[in-house]
């Protein structure tokens, strides 16, 4: 059957984030192409949610907690606030020292490390080589440790250091290309559920899920949005909304012998 999702804890850096982003020219070029929600007036700012909707391709996450002195970031408090991330409130580092933020998003990282046994993969969205301590204890103690930072401001002791490190330029790149859900292709009532659907199996390609159960694909449509059911798009059952995207020519299907469920193989050729 589908592989259990992981737990995942996110502690941003978010100075060394923000800060990288600007000092590299604000390139968003490599996930300009993706679909976004983002907030009107949002030109020029860090894309938040991009980092989560990639991450929830790994797992359920459990837990967002960003550091950083939010007076400085103040055109970013809504857009983590709608994120459900949890901005923890570091003063000016002349107040505090420079390491002040890198402290706390280390104590905070060891204490759900010891506390919270179920969550087995930590998220460091820094490029910081000051975390690379961090991420050797968490490693230590059976934890998967995910990194993502900006190119040109992560360091390579780093990137080295994690399980996976993800760069944020490539957020939108590294899987198959997906078709089109055109109007022309599917009814504008039906049309969310089908876009969502694809993006989630190009998702979980990236994720190199050979096997995609339709359990798995359905948990991660939750998962990259909530309020998903297919009952809202008019279809009694996943497996309904499965076989009319396999109908319309966008993915392919099989059933598995044993449990009897679909099995998505990928996108359907030469849609």
């Amino acid at each position: 059957m589908a592989d259990e999702a992981h737990s995942l804890a996110v502690f941003i850096d978010f100075e060394n984030l923000a800060l990288g982003y600007e000092r590299d020219g604000q390139n968003g070029s490599a996930i300009a192409g993706r679909r976004r929600r983002k907030p009107a007036g949002n030109t020029g700012m860090l894309d938040v949610n991009a980092i989560l909707e990639r991450l929830v391709e790994k797992g359920k996450v459990i837990a967002k907690r960003a550091y950083a002195d939010w007076g400085r970031f103040e055109k970013y408090r809504v857009i983590m606030h709608d994120s459900g991330i949890v901005m923890m409130e570091i003063p000016e580092r002349g107040k505090t020292g420079k390491n002040h933020a890198d402290i706390q998003l280390c104590v905070d990282a060891m204490d759900m490390c010891y506390s919270k046994e179920h969550v087995d993969t930590f998220v460091i969205v820094s490029g910081d080589s000051d975390f690379t301590p961090l991420v050797s204890k968490l490693k230590e103690n059976g934890k998967n440790v995910i990194g993502l930072g900006m190119k040109d401001s992560t360091s390579d002791l780093l990137a080295a250091s994690c399980d996976e490190f993800i760069y944020y330029e490539d957020l939108g790149t590294g899987a198959a290309a997906a078709p089109k859900v055109t109007a022309q292709a599917v009814p504008k009532a039906k049309r969310p559920a089908i876009q969502l659907l694809v993006e989630t199996i190009q998702g979980l390609q990236r994720e190199n899920k050979d096997v995609m159960y339709s359990s798995l694909v359905k948990d991660t449509m939750k998962r990259k949005n909530p309020a998903f059911t297919e009952s809202s798009y008019g279809y009694r059952t996943f497996s309904a909304l499965l076989e009319e995207a396999e109908k319309l020519g966008f993915i392919g299907l099989k059933t598995d012998p044993r449990s009897g469920t679909y099995v998505v193989t990928g996108f359907a050729e030469g849609k």
